[in-house]
């Protein structure tokens, strides 16, 4: 069945319905992973996005129920160049197909992702929508949705992916520490990552106040990823300010990064085209080392690369522990007057290389006091 991708600056790119029919707007961007899709297509962190996969062939390990990162498929819509007719893999329970029709992921295949990645990376990316079956019409009245549909930048999404309800991830072997980790997209590798690591983990929604959180008690609180643009987050950064007043150890990834960089008095920013995929190379400036890391962030915080800065907000002096290699964006921050910290990528590792996972070990040994 054909499809339309259709750009908001009017390119149209044509292929063949991939998984739902219908029609489906969002921000497109493109993940540069060379697997994973499965662990992609799960991650809350791209709620309202139309993800674009540079790796040429999807689907070929089909989908299983072990790999999902959260409770259902968040893309927007998808796009690939070439879906495997059948998948081949002793873990495989269904094709990837089935499961995006099943989930009502509208998509399309047969195009040259390429050239449209090439397109996103000189342009920056943009709105777009992926049109089939009776969704199709004139290419002015298809462009008029693109263009109709609402911004990233601005868009406050944790509260729609967030449970409603707390839930716990009980440790592994004896418990070392608790700690409550605030849900604003969080993919389920990051708690068992804790959890294997003796720490009891309690995921509350991400409307939950400061005052519930420090209630609990905890040694430590965690912010997870999530979609959105952390300037529209203003409660989420009004509850972590009271949470570093109380002087509880705080840890942060990717969305959490951002608002730890929001609640320091630091400004974010929207990337021309973001980092995206398993294999971006961030330099962990304590010791020097390189690390390929996974990302999934269009933001970024606007902190001082060198040296120490004071925060504008009165939390005593901060660096930058991390600098993505590709761009110099900031990846990561350290308070060095409080117990807190934060990476901007994704160390849990669903799907992704593993040499970031010691950052839930300096988790641990901040929450003991082994600065």
């Amino acid at each position: 069945m054909r499809a339309v991708l259709v750009l908001e600056d009017g390119q149209t790119f044509e292929g063949r319905a991939y998984g739902a029919t219908g029609e489906t707007l969002g921000e497109i961007v493109f993940n540069t992973g060379m697997t994973g899709y499965q662990e992609t297509l799960t991650d809350p962190s791209y709620h309202k996005q139309i993800v674009v996969m540079t790796a040429p062939h999807i689907g070929n390990t089909g989908v299983n129920d072990e790999d999902d990162e959260s409770r259902q498929y968040w893309v927007a819509g998808y796009v690939v160049r070439d879906p495997a007719r059948r998948p081949s893999n002793w873990r495989a329970q269904r094709s990837l197909d089935e499961d995006l029709v099943a989930q009502g992921i509208v998509g399309i295949s047969g195009i040259d992702t390429r050239q449209l990645t090439r397109v996103l990376r000189t342009a920056g990316v943009m709105r777009a929508g992926i049109f089939s079956g009776e969704a199709l019409a004139s290419d002015d009245a298809l462009l008029s949705k693109v263009r109709g549909a609402a911004e990233m930048k601005g868009a406050h999404l944790a509260d729609e992916v967030s449970v409603t309800e707390p839930y716990v991830v009980e440790p592994v072997g004896e418990q070392k520490a608790h700690v409550v980790a605030v849900d604003l997209g969080i993919k389920a590798m990051t708690p068992e990552q804790m959890a294997q690591r003796g720490i009891k983990v309690t995921v509350v929604p991400s409307a939950t106040t400061a005052s519930s959180i420090l209630a609990m008690n905890p040694d430590g609180v965690f912010f997870s990823n999530g979609p959105g643009d952390p300037a529209a987050a203003e409660r989420a950064v009004a509850t972590l300010r009271e949470v570093l007043d109380a002087k509880v150890p705080f840890f942060g990834i990717c969305f959490g990064n951002q608002i730890l960089g929001r609640a320091l008095g630091y400004g974010t920013y929207k990337l021309q085209f973001g980092h995206r995929g398993i294999n971006q190379p961030v330099m962990d400036r304590t010791t020097g080392k390189v690390e390929i890391t996974a990302h999934n962030h269009g933001f970024a915080v606007d902190a001082p690369l060198e040296g120490d800065s004071q925060s504008p907000s009165g939390y005593g002096r901060v660096k930058v522990s991390h600098v993505c290699l590709n761009d110099d964006v900031v990846e990561g921050l350290e308070c060095l007057d409080i117990p807190a910290f934060s990476v901007q990528y994704h160390p849990e590792a669903a799907a992704g290389p593993h040499d970031a996972s010691y950052l839930f070990d300096r988790f641990l040994d901040l929450m003991k006091g082994e600065r």
